[in-house]
Parts: C-alpha cells; sequence; structure tokens
C-alpha cells in the first residue's frame, strides 16, 4: 500500500495543533510574541511577520513584535489607527490581503524607512479577545507565489489563537506586578518599622532618664515628671510592638517552647493590663477551671499575644464595661476565649481588624488610639506557635469575643476532629 505524503493543508492544520499546545504553556509575554511571529512564517512560508497591540490610552497600534527587529526600536514607532493598512484592520475589523502592497496608498511607509526592510506582499488579520480588538497580527512577503484565501483563514486561526495567549499572558503580567508592588511596599514598610524603633529608643531613654531623676524633687516638679513617664512608657509600648511586628514579618523572633498552664500566661498577661482596666471601671471575670490546661508554647511570646488581645478588649469596652476570660478544652485543643461588652464589630470587618494598621474607625474621628498592630502581633505570635486565632461578633454595640484555639501539650498542630 503506498502512503501519499500529507497535503500543505494537513501540514499547516498539524503545525497550528502544534503552535495551540506551545501558546497554552506560554506565559512570558515576551517569549510568546516571538513565538507567535516565527509560527506565521513558517506556517505561511513567508520572509516575516509583525505583531501590532493596540494601546488605549494613546489610541495607536504599537509593534509588540517583528521578525529580525530590534523590539525596543520598532515600539517606539507609532502606528496610527487611521490612515495605515494596520490601523484599517483593527478599526474595520477585518482581513487585509494585499499582493502589491505599494500600490495601496494605506501602506505605512514610515516602518519600512526604519528598519530598512521593503514589503511586497501582505497578510493582515485582527486579534480579538471576547469581540475585543487588542491588536493585529501580519505576514509579509509570501516566499513563494501569493497570499492566498487559504492563507488567511489560516492566519486568522493563529490570531485567535495567540490573542488568547496574549491576553492571558499579559494577565500574569500584571498580576506579577502587583505582587512585586505589594513586596515592595511590605519591604519599605517593614524597613520603616526597624528603623523607627531603633531610633526612637535613644531619645525615649533620655527622656526616661532625666524624668525619673526629676521625679525625686518635691512639688510640682515632680507631678511633671509623673506626666512625662507615664506618656513615655506609652511611647515604648508603641515602640515595642512596631519592634515584635517587624520581627514577626521578618522571622527574626526566637520561639523556646515548654510545657506550660495556659491559666499561667493568662494570669501573667492580665497582670499587666489590671490597672488600666480598673482605670476604666472595668468588671474583669476568669473562668478558669482548677485542672491545668497544658499548651507547648513560649510564654514569652505567648503572654504578650493575650496582652493585645486583653488591651483591645479593655480599649473598646465604654467605662464600667465587663470583660469574661475563659478557657476549655475543646476536641483535645485548648480554647480561649475573651469577651466583652464593648462596641463590637460589623460582619465585614471580622477578619479585617487582623491587618497591620488596619483601624475600625475613621482616623478623622478616632476615639480608641492605637497603631492597629495589637490584633496582628497577637496573630502572628499565635499562629507561628501553632494556633488559631478569630474574632466574633453579633454587630455593632453587641460586643465581641476573641478567641484562641491553641495545640494541647505534646503537639504542634491543632487537633482535628474525625
Amino acid at each position: 500500500m503506498i502512503k501519499t505524503p500529507p497535503s500543505l493543508e494537513a501540514k499547516q492544520l498539524a503545525r497550528l495543533m502544534e503552535v495551540n499546545q506551545t501558546l497554552n504553556s506560554t506565559l512570558n509575554l515576551d517569549e510568546l510574541l516571538l513565538y507567535i511571529i516565527k509560527a506565521a512564517t513558517d506556517t505561511l512560508d513567508c520572509e516575516a511577520a509583525s505583531i501590532l497591540l493596540y494601546d488605549e490610552k494613546r489610541n495607536r497600534l504599537f509593534f509588540a513584535a517583528s521578525t529580525d527587529a530590534d523590539p525596543k526600536k520598532m515600539a517606539q514607532i507609532p502606528v496610527p489607527i487611521d490612515g495605515s493598512l494596520a490601523g484599517t484592520i483593527f478599526r474595520e475589523d477585518k482581513p487585509i490581503l494585499l499582493n502589491n502592497v505599494k500600490q495601496d496608498p494605506r501602506h505605512f511607509v514610515n516602518v519600512s524607512q526604519q528598519i530598512n526592510f521593503e514589503t511586497h506582499t501582505m497578510l493582515g488579520v485582527p486579534m480579538r479577545i471576547r469581540e475585543k480588538g487588542i491588536g493585529v497580527l501580519e505576514a509579509l512577503n509570501k516566499k513563494t507565489g501569493d497570499f492566498t484565501s487559504d492563507d488567511e483563514r489560516i492566519l486568522s486561526v493563529l490570531a485567535a489563537q495567540a490573542a488568547v495567549a496574549i491576553h492571558n499572558a499579559r494577565l500574569i503580567q500584571a498580576l506579577q506586578k502587583a505582587y512585586d508592588d505589594i513586596s515592595e511596599t511590605d519591604r519599605l514598610k517593614s524597613n520603616f518599622l526597624a528603623l523607627a524603633s531603633h531610633e526612637l529608643r535613644t531619645p525615649l531613654g533620655i527622656i526616661i532618664g532625666y524624668a525619673s531623676f526629676l521625679q525625686a524633687e518635691d512639688g510640682e516638679v515632680s507631678d511633671h515628671a509623673e506626666h512625662v513617664l507615664a506618656a513615655a512608657s506609652q511611647m515604648r509600648s508603641v515602640i515595642e510592638a512596631m519592634t515584635s511586628l517587624h520581627l514577626l514579618q521578618a522571622k527574626g523572633l526566637t520561639f523556646k517552647p515548654r510545657v506550660v498552664p495556659v491559666q499561667q500566661v493568662l494570669n501573667a498577661a492580665y497582670a499587666e493590663m489590671r490597672q488600666i482596666a480598673e482605670e476604666m471601671r472595668h468588671t474583669v471575670t476568669f473562668n478558669l477551671p482548677t485542672q491545668s490546661l497544658l499548651v507547648t508554647a513560649d510564654p514569652e511570646k505567648l503572654a504578650p499575644a493575650f496582652i493585645n488581645l486583653m488591651n483591645n478588649a479593655i480599649r473598646f469596652t465604654p467605662p464600667g464595661g465587663q470583660i469574661t476570660i475563659s478557657a476549655s478544652q475543646q476536641r483535645g485543643n485548648i480554647l480561649i476565649n475573651i469577651q466583652d461588652t464593648g462596641i463590637g464589630i460589623a460582619q465585614n470587618q471580622l477578619t479585617k481588624i487582623f491587618q497591620e494598621f488596619y483601624q475600625v474607625e475613621p482616623h478623622t474621628t478616632r476615639k480608641f488610639g492605637g497603631l492597629g498592630i495589637g490584633l496582628t502581633i497577637a496573630k502572628g505570635l499565635i499562629e507561628t506557635q501553632g494556633g488559631r486565632i478569630w474574632a466574633e461578633s453579633e454587630g455593632l454595640e453587641k460586643g465581641t469575643t476573641l478567641k484562641v484555639l491553641l495545640p494541647p501539650a505534646g503537639t504542634s498542630t491543632l487537633s482535628m476532629p474525625a
């Protein structure tokens, strides 16, 4: 049996299938554009190919890629929507097949002159994505004979495939840029936290030193010094919070876990906040079991987390409120609740309150103060030690419950129900 060789059309269709597979697996835009023009020249057996993409801001086309041409130089050549062949293809959303380009007044000779390439024949087709034009794909100078309607059909298929691939690559490129911008912003923010907390320590130490010295004096000077010390202590707390956040972001904190009763950690945390709670005339109730609830954690890092949670409950509860601190076993894990009768949280903000520098109240009408990083630090300290934290609230003016789930002693991960 004699096998007949595949026809030219069969070869071209096979080539298009191969091209489609490659296009779907290439996400780098520059590599993609070069591959498309090579596929166009190979499939149609022509000397060159070009991709022109639409610039929405300037309402013109520009060369994104062209055979054997400097892409940066080509990109600087503007191609008008009106008065050019590519512009006509794009504007009218129709292919143009010319086997004698020089006779067409729409031929944009400026391009040929700048890149020293003489165009004789041309086939151009529009590139669309979801009925929206994104550019034009051109094939130039058929090596043998003239461009045909079959060539037009094949180039149109390639243009449709290319449009989808370019669209996807652009999305990936935009996503990567957004990610890089976020990363740079995070880096700058982290550097600011580190520098600010470092630079503020020295003058703050001097202030505290002189205020402590003046506090030993009698009379009005001592009273003033006491106020200075109180303000300096508050400032030192802010600096410590900034330092903790920076270390968490940089993964610079070291943990020394050991088995410890969670009751001990909660009592130590409240000892730091007792004075503020009493000044606010809050009623603080502990519902802790007599049997020790053991966790494996670094108490020096876990206690600050609960200090921040208690501080949040105390600050956002109007004077004379009630705060309940409880702990229990839940499916093998240790659950801690810090419940208040404060201002509550809207449902759409329950997760946002753990974001860095997020403030529930507008900055122009703030009443409660703070940098908005206490809950962020608490979340980082708890999650780094294998725990989980979340907030629950029935809404504004209905109080908030901050919940912490910690793995029991002997484990580093939370027990999951069967």
